[in-house]
């Protein structure tokens, strides 16, 4: 279960992050991607948050069974694994704004608002959510050799400088 934390924190974290500029966005910018994130409705928060539940829970609850854990505890797990996803995802979102505005000008802002308000725009509010925990789900089959071929990787840089042996 321990192995599990780091990963599943790792994962958010390259999820939800990225190289943020330094430039500091223009008030017009702050403003139009406050008005674009107006239009992005809480529950596209809650579904990517369940969705991201749905594509790492099944990994965390098949090593908490092989531990015998109870099902009423699993259940309570799932609860806490489920709150904290969508806390964080709505903290996430409070630095939204400042985030688009770095990388788009006031005018693409006002465009992907005008684009978010069309019947195509608002669809995509409600799949891309799925699409990216589909992706996300996707990955999770990947992961043990992505862990292995890093594990083999990092020991081999610290065999040739004299670290390991």
């Amino acid at each position: 279960m321990r192995l599990l934390r780091p990963l599943v924190a790792l994962l958010l974290l390259i999820g939800l992050s990225g190289n943020a500029p330094e430039e500091t966005p223009s008030p017009e910018a702050l403003q139009a991607a406050s008005e674009l994130l107006s239009i992005l409705s809480a529950d596209m928060t809650k579904q990517l948050a369940a969705m991201l539940t749905n594509a790492f829970w099944p990994a965390i609850e098949q090593k908490a069974r092989g531990q015998g854990i109870d099902d009423a505890t699993l259940s309570d797990l799932r609860k806490e694994f489920d709150s904290i996803q969508l806390n964080v995802l709505a903290d996430a979102m409070k630095g939204a704004p400042a985030i688009y505005a770095r990388h788009f000008t006031a005018s693409e802002l006002k465009d992907l608002t005008a684009f978010y308000r069309t019947p195509t725009g608002v669809k995509t509010l409600v799949e891309m959510p799925m699409v990216t925990g589909e992706f996300a789900a996707s990955l999770m089959p990947r992961l043990p050799s992505i862990q292995q071929q890093m594990g083999d990787a990092f020991d081999k840089t610290l065999r040739a400088h004299g670290y390991i042996k």
